[in-house]
């Protein structure tokens, strides 16, 4: 390790309680240790990824959310004591680590419920909603400060918490915290007054409405997390830790509206001098840590940051509100070791705080510790498979079911939470494999093949790996996926894959493989449109660099939108074409990414014509067609076509022919890389 690392890998206490180094895994949706959206249960999927990363050397580990009360069914979370037990001996096994776990607990998500169209319907329908109450109470699951509206759809207005309703959470805060106590378990984390969930609308002014002891003041606001810690404190005692998962700045403009970095703007939540206020009295009241970062579910790219927001982007808040508390202080988001090392041997923060790199790659704090840094399969903060709760016109949350049960996955890591689905079994039968196209896919196939005792080769047409990856990492903001790919060739290096670089294979004959798979990727489409000749695909874009200073963008999707918002921290002049009537409008893009591309093309002034389509492109400008069917012209001095692609393999599937990746459908780093072990698995 290191020696610039050696402050993460120093004793620290909260309260009493001492953890053994500065590495907090925090917690993230579906790896709670009592599920997630199904009733409540002690879940073994959960345990097995908890216990993984302690063993990897995490000092303290939070699973999680669990909610008080049950999504599905109602049930609270103290009743039924089996899965307590079962805790119990878990607990027993994890505490053999070394490190120590903290269960958080959530109130509930209020206005910021990532409610579906299905639900949106409950909602409104009365009927509906009456029938579908024993199983979603979507008046309870909805419930919040004051009738405010839904982030994921504001039609839909949340139904305000009684103070009876406000008691029964506390009381079952208190029972559950007890319950967790007796069980093994080292603290409990308050979730939350952070990110805009429950407690957070009551702890803001601009969700909190009301005029009862719960709202208007400072003290009414923050009174009922501020009841929760009381009420965990007489039935634990003073002395069992408490930690608050905590945003120091709301960074939010108004309800939908978030403030990227660098923006002028009226705080509409908690802004630093009230955070300063706030820390002191939740300290006061008993909690022992503050988990922080920054944020709201209306600026959710602040506490769920994607690749363009900078690294480390909350600690400067992090460290100011360490300046009003004595209680340890950690920080996540994006965070970076060496400046959190950094940070923690100054004493402007007690820990660092990380989640989604440990769904990339369980083992990177062993890595780190052994010297290993280069064999971290690093995190790109896609949320392609984490976090996949995405919205945009017309649309509340377009989630795919499944994604919807089963958080907290990874797009470059299968195995995460999929243990079974993905166990890696050696072959009987080891085979020669044929691997055609040495991107994401192909390596990531080969890898795999050679795990379970295969022998691969690959075959790439040009001189190094990566395929069209490298183009897609060739942003200005996309430093993790550059690293992700040197990775990936080191990974094939170590193995001693064979590679035959330059080598473009046009005819499956003759290659001498038992089985073939075929990652050759996609084509860009190139529709028959008068003049796109004159136009860069975008693809050729990324690889060349080379346009004018105005430049119009046609396909205001996720690659659109990120090739604008480039050019825009260029210094050049984008403008976007789009045919849809909202930007980044596609399953699967989680909205902390698109809601941060839609508000930083604003703040950089990028003009953006929606429900437009192009009908030529001219000598100096492009003609484009509005909703009305008036044709207007864009002046420009060159023009990018980022218009989808399709599937190009260069052989159909057979019998021991095998498509991967876009070769076989079109689709995100997530689709190309479980696709591999899908086939990888079954050869």
């Amino acid at each position: 390790m290191e020696s610039k690392y050696g402050a993460l890998f120093t004793p620290w206490k909260i309260g009493s309680l001492e953890i053994k180094n500065r590495i907090v895994m925090t917690s993230m949706g579906g790896t709670s240790i009592f599920g997630w959206m199904e009733p409540n249960h002690f879940d073994k999927e959960a345990s097995m990824f908890l216990l993984e990363r302690a063993r990897n050397n995490v000092g303290l580990i939070l699973p999680g959310i669990a909610p008080i009360r049950d999504t599905l069914g109602g049930k609270w979370l103290y009743q039924g004591h089996g899965k307590f037990e079962k805790l119990k001996a878990f607990m027993d096994e994890f505490h053999k680590t070394g490190a120590k776990l903290f269960v958080q607990i959530t109130a509930g998500m209020g206005r910021s419920m990532a409610i579906n169209d299905i639900m949106v319907k409950m909602i409104k329908n009365p009927v509906l909603g009456f029938i579908s109450k024993p199983l979603f109470n979507m008046d309870y699951i909805c419930a919040s400060a004051s009738a405010t509206p839904n982030r994921w759809d504001s039609s839909c207005y949340s139904k305000p918490m009684t103070v009876k309703q406000i008691s029964q959470v506390v009381q079952a805060f208190a029972k559950t915290a007890r319950l967790c106590q007796l069980a093994g378990v080292d603290g409990i984390e308050v979730h939350a007054v952070h990110e805009g969930y429950l407690l957070d609308q009551f702890a803001m002014k601009y969700t909190n409405q009301r005029t009862d002891e719960y709202g208007g003041s400072r003290e009414n606001r923050y009174r009922f997390p501020i009841e929760i810690v009381q009420a965990i404190k007489q039935a634990c005692g003073k002395d069992y830790p408490v930690s608050l998962r905590y945003s120091v700045v709301s960074k939010t403009k108004g309800f939908g509206q978030g403030a990227v970095p660098g923006e002028s703007y009226e705080e509409a939540g908690r802004d630093m001098d009230e955070s300063r206020w706030a820390a002191k009295a939740l300290q006061d009241a008993g909690y022992d840590m503050l988990n922080c970062d920054n944020g709201t579910y209306d600026a959710w790219y602040w506490a769920h940051p994607p690749v363009y927001m900078p690294d480390n982007c909350n600690l400067e808040d992090a460290k100011e509100i360490r300046k009003s508390v004595d209680i340890p202080v950690v920080c996540a988001g994006k965070m970076t070791v060496d400046v959190a090392a950094k940070a923690i041997e100054e004493g402007s923060l007690d820990a660092m705080g990380v989640a989604r790199q440990f769904l990339a790659d369980p083992a990177w704090v062993t890595k780190l510790l052994s010297g290993h840094e280069d064999d971290i399969k690093v995190c790109i903060h896609c949320h392609n498979a984490c976090f996949t709760m995405c919205h945009y016109d017309g649309v509340a949350n377009d989630q795919a079911l499944g994604d919807a049960i089963h958080m907290a996955r990874c797009a470059i890591n299968p195995q995460t939470m999929q243990s079974s689905k993905y166990k890696v079994r050696p072959t009987s039968s080891p085979k020669n494999v044929a691997i055609i196209g040495g991107g994401i896919g192909g390596m990531e196939a080969a890898l795999l093949l050679q795990r379970r005792g295969h022998m691969p080769v690959i075959y790439e047409k040009d001189d190094k790996l990566g395929g069209t990856y490298i183009k897609a990492a060739a942003f200005s903001f996309k430093d993790c996926d550059r690293r992700l790919i040197d990775w990936y060739r080191k990974q094939i290096e170590d193995n001693q894959i064979p590679v035959k670089l330059n080598t473009e294979v046009k005819s499956l004959e003759g290659l001498g493989a038992d089985e073939i798979i075929i990652a050759t990727g996609s084509q860009p489409n190139r529709p028959h449109i008068e003049g796109i000749e004159k136009a860069v695909e975008a693809t050729r874009y990324l690889a060349e660099k080379k346009v004018g200073d105005n430049v119009v963008i046609i396909g205001g999707g996720l690659t659109g939108c990120e090739i604008a918002y480039d050019l825009a921290l260029a210094g050049k002049k984008p403008t976007v074409v789009e045919m849809k009537s909202d930007l980044v409008a596609a399953k699967g893009v989680c909205l902390a990414n698109s809601s941060f591309l839609r508000e930083a093309l604003a703040f950089h002034k990028v003009p953006v014509y929606l429900n437009t389509t192009l009908v030529r492109v001219n000598d100096g400008s492009v003609t484009v067609k509005g909703k009305d069917g008036k044709e207007m012209d864009l002046a420009c001095d060159s023009v990018i076509t980022s218009m989808g692609c399709h599937s190009a393999p260069i052989a159909q599937k057979g019998k021991h022919v095998h498509l991967i990746g876009d070769a076989k459908e079109v689709g995100n780093l997530r689709t190309v890389i479980w696709s591999a072990w899908d086939v990888g698995m079954r050869i």
